[in-house]
């Protein structure tokens, strides 16, 4: 029967927690290498366990930056952080014999993780336990079959009260209801159980009373005391002379725990010397847990225990039982059995990660942690003991840091523009035969730092722009990549130095690199000039690089010919040039075919072709007298001057260029055909009356006297 707690029990289960509380350790300026806190079970949700954050040396202030967090390989979180961030609370029902059972010192431990800098803190909590159960005993009624003739100080073993808790909680002592015949002793095994039996005080008597009935009850020591009962009904009957005797008084068995349903665990055997139905013997358990009978089957006539249930060495490791061997007369014997389950490689282990650090800064130093790895493997020995790796070649390793706990730290520099994500996967192997393994993916962002300045794709770029273009034309775009990500790697431009008055040419647009011509460009004032383009990033502080930019002006056909000689004619002169004498050329008469009349002088402001010029005679009096070279200009007799031939002759040639279109100009030559200038007079009088225009008579009067000048100073 089960007792159940009363409202004083809960007050005193308080009392306990308070007095927990204020005698939690004491917050010192170097926090202890491991905390250790000690609570009773059965405290509320949200009750405290103690200021995590004062023990460990962190002030209010400080908790923003160091970002206090806790990480625990328990399957339940039986703790976690207030909303404050700063005090240990319960955080799940902690139910101290349904996590450590039997085991008298309760200990759950945890991680506590700090940053700025790292350092993880080993945190233990010790499970008091309350008086929270009740002795029970397995079964309600005890049934013994007792011969009128058992002399008396014969001892009927009882079945054990049973009662979770440890210490002064648990099981104490066994009290019997008063009788004559019947006394109750309790013997301590070696395990500390306590086990009562029935003592036979007096001779029985059938023929007066052939049923007792009594009371045993178990009580535990706690404060309040609780208790449980069972009913011992016992049958007085006629003389049976032996009673049954076991091969072994206790029977000690190992087992695997991987054994399946219906294997046969193990043999108990005993043995009568009476004959007939009084040597007929039949099995029973006559104390066995729950926990075992739900585990274990007893086959009543052939004493075989097999499997019934899965056993788990870390569920139970030791089960211990009461065989009961009766007869057909109602003697009975008793044998105790200890079972001892040993552990397979059955539990592989588990993993639990808590992130530090992820996104990663792509600048963060070797031996940074980005994560904490908890381990746990539920088996024992070799099968329970457990190492990490981290699958394949990167920049990370494990190191641990106590007996369950890893950290993952970074082992080389880290560089976003190369790798970006990681994928690692964590596998926890045992060193069970075969070894148990599990693993676990975590994945990890690389965040960026400003650590590459913009690349332009040439160190030099070389632009072509015809002259006569338009102001905001495009002359060349620019461009450079920057590695990094977002602001860190947005480029902008503008310029940053070059040739004289460069920037009164070109501007640059920030954001897309192109350039655009500022104004009209002209190749016969300036050819070439270069800027220098900056591309800057928005990291902080920023990164930049630069790049030459020459701009190259391409020549138009924009220019004409100039002739330099002879002089142009008074209609073909610039506005405003002075007045002069049209130039002309003597030519003597016995002058043979090839004679070098003039030479005909032309320049070109443009270049290349451009500038290419190209003669040819267009106009003459005596078209066959006369030709022109057709790159020299220079003006020849084609033929030897005949008598026929008219004393002034006025030849037109045109100078041309190799442009498209092309341009050109002319020139205007005029040859007086006679040995000397003397010679030459009466001609150019008689040409003078006899002009047909005022400009020709104006050529021979000046002509006449540029001739009479000469005479005149020669003389």
């Amino acid at each position: 029967m089960e007792a159940r707690p009363t409202a004083q029990g809960r007050a005193a289960a308080g009392r306990v927690a308070l007095l927990a509380v204020l005698l939690l350790p004491v917050c010192c300026r170097e926090p202890p290498e491991r905390l250790r806190y000690t609570i009773p079970e059965e405290l509320g949700r949200g009750s405290l366990v103690g200021p995590l954050a004062r023990d460990l040396g962190l002030s209010a202030a400080d908790l923003p930056a160091r970002k206090l967090r806790i990480v625990s390989s328990d399957e339940k979180q039986y703790f976690a952080l207030g909303e404050d961030k700063t005090n240990l609370r319960v955080n799940e029902r902690i139910d101290r014999e349904g996590i450590c059972g039997a085991v008298s010192s309760c200990v759950l431990s945890l991680e506590a993780v700090v940053e700025n800098p790292f350092n993880i803190f080993h945190v233990s909590i010790t499970i008091q336990d309350i008086n929270d159960n009740a002795p029970q005993f397995d079964r309600e009624i005890f049934a013994i079959e007792m011969i009128e003739s058992t002399p008396p100080g014969v001892r009927f073993p009882l079945g054990s009260g049973r009662d979770p808790d440890i210490g002064t909680n648990s099981l104490q002592n066994y009290q019997l209801t008063p009788n004559p015949l019947f006394s109750l002793v309790v013997r301590e095994s070696p395990d500390g159980t306590k086990q009562p039996e029935l003592v036979l005080e007096k001779n029985l008597d059938r023929e007066k009373q052939r049923n007792h009935n009594l009371i045993l009850t178990a009580v535990d020591g706690g404060d309040p005391v609780r208790s449980g009962t069972a009913q011992i009904k016992i049958n007085v009957t006629d003389a049976n002379d032996n009673p049954p005797v076991f091969a072994k008084e206790v029977y000690k068995v190992q087992l695997l725990e991987n054994l399946p349903e219906g294997s046969l665990a193990f043999q108990v055997e005993a043995t009568d010397s009476d004959e007939g139905t009084n040597a007929e013997i039949t099995y029973s358990f006559s104390d066995i847990s729950n926990r075992a009978l739900q585990l274990f089957s007893l086959d009543s006539r052939t004493g075989d225990v097999k499997i019934k249930g899965s056993l788990d060495y870390e569920e139970g490791k030791h089960h211990e039982a009461t065989v009961e061997a009766k007869d057909g007369g109602g003697l009975s014997a008793h044998a105790k059995v200890h079972i001892d389950i040993l552990d397979v490689n059955d539990n592989a282990p588990t993993l639990s990660v808590l992130p530090i650090l992820n996104p990663i800064p792509e600048d963060s130093v070797p031996s940074t942690v980005v994560a904490v790895i908890n381990v746990r493997d539920r088996d024992s020995g070799d099968n329970g003991a457990v190492s990490c790796n981290i699958d394949g070649d990167l920049p990370f390793r494990l190191e641990p840091s106590s007996e369950n706990t890893y950290k993952l730290i970074i082992a080389s520099a880290l560089d976003r523009e190369k790798v970006s994500v990681y994928n690692i996967t964590i596998t926890a192997r045992d060193r069970g035969r075969p070894a148990l393994s599990s693993s676990t993916a975590l994945v990890l962002q690389v965040s960026d730092v400003n650590d590459n300045a913009p690349v332009f794709e040439e160190a030099a770029y070389s632009a072509y722009v015809a002259e006569n273009n338009a102001a905001g034309a495009p002359v060349l775009r620019v461009l450079a990549r920057d590695a990094d990500a977002g602001a860190n790697g947005r480029v902008s431009y503008w310029l940053a130095g070059g040739s004289a008055d460069a920037a009164a040419y070109v501007s640059v647009e920030a954001r897309s690199g192109a350039l655009y011509a500022q104004r009209s460009f002209d190749y016969e004032q300036c050819r070439e000039f270069a800027v220098v383009v900056r591309a800057q990033d928005g990291g902080e502080p920023a990164r930049s690089s630069t790049a030459t930019v020459r701009v190259f002006v391409l020549d138009r056909n924009d220019n004409a010919p100039r002739v330099l000689w002879p002089a142009p004619e008074a209609g073909d002169r610039e506005l405003g040039a002075p007045p002069a004498l049209e130039p002309f050329e003597v030519v003597p008469r016995s002058a043979e075919a090839g004679y070098l009349v003039a030479k005909v002088v032309a320049v070109d402001a443009d270049a290349g072709r451009n500038a290419w010029l190209s003669y040819e005679l267009v106009q003459a009096a005596e078209p066959a007298l006369f030709r022109v070279g057709l790159h020299s200009g220079e003006v020849r007799t084609a033929r030897a001057v005949s008598e026929r031939d008219a004393a002034k002759q006025r030849l037109v040639a045109v100078v041309k260029d190799h442009g498209q279109p092309a341009l050109s100009a002319t020139a205007t030559l005029h040859v007086v055909l006679a040995e000397s200038l003397q010679e030459a007079l009466p001609e150019l009088s008689e040409r003078a009356a006899g002009a047909e225009s005022a400009a020709e008579l104006q050529f021979y009067l000046r002509l006449y006297y540029f001739v009479i000048i000469v005479q005149a100073i020669q003389a």
